[in-house]
């Protein structure tokens, strides 16, 4: 079962999106240093938020520079798995962010793809461009991924 069909089956059910963001954690366990929730995901569209609580706050009492750019990782790698065609498959091949203000609060980050995604007989570059937002809808951070995309190998 595809990544956007397992969302899909859960999102309907209360605590679905929980539960699917938890298994996303599972699959990677390194996102669950940052508890991300999935809100949204669609081909095209990721959504996903962090809570700032201690976990995830530097010295200066905002979140962590690295939690934002692992928030952006999750985000942006379901989205592209969400949006790349069935016979094709994702990593990521590099990250540019930008920190535009002290991240103080729930962080809510976006993730579009660049340009469609297209199935092709070679690898190609896609990025993927994520917006992190706090809770008045200020951009706090924003990161380009590029998400090298190429053709799954038979097995």
């Amino acid at each position: 079962m595809s990544v956007l069909a397992t969302y899909r089956r859960l999102a309907r059910w209360p605590a679905g999106r929980w539960l699917f963001s938890r298994l996303v954690c599972l699959k990677a366990p390194y996102f669950a240093s940052i508890d991300p929730r999935m809100e949204l995901l669609e081909p095209g569209r990721g959504v996903a938020t962090l809570r700032h609580r201690r976990a995830v706050s530097n010295h200066l009492g905002s979140v962590h520079a690295i939690a934002l750019c692992n928030l952006a990782e999750f985000v942006g790698g379901l989205a592209c798995d969400a949006s790349i065609p069935p016979s094709m498959r994702w990593i990521p091949k590099g990250m540019t962010v930008a920190y535009l203000k002290k991240a103080i609060g729930s962080m809510r980050a976006t993730a579009t793809p660049a340009f469609a995604p297209r199935e092709s007989a070679q690898g190609y570059e896609l990025p993927f461009e994520v917006v992190v937002a706090n809770a008045q809808g200020e951009p706090v951070f924003t990161a380009t991924i590029a998400m090298w995309v190429s053709p799954k190998t038979p097995r």
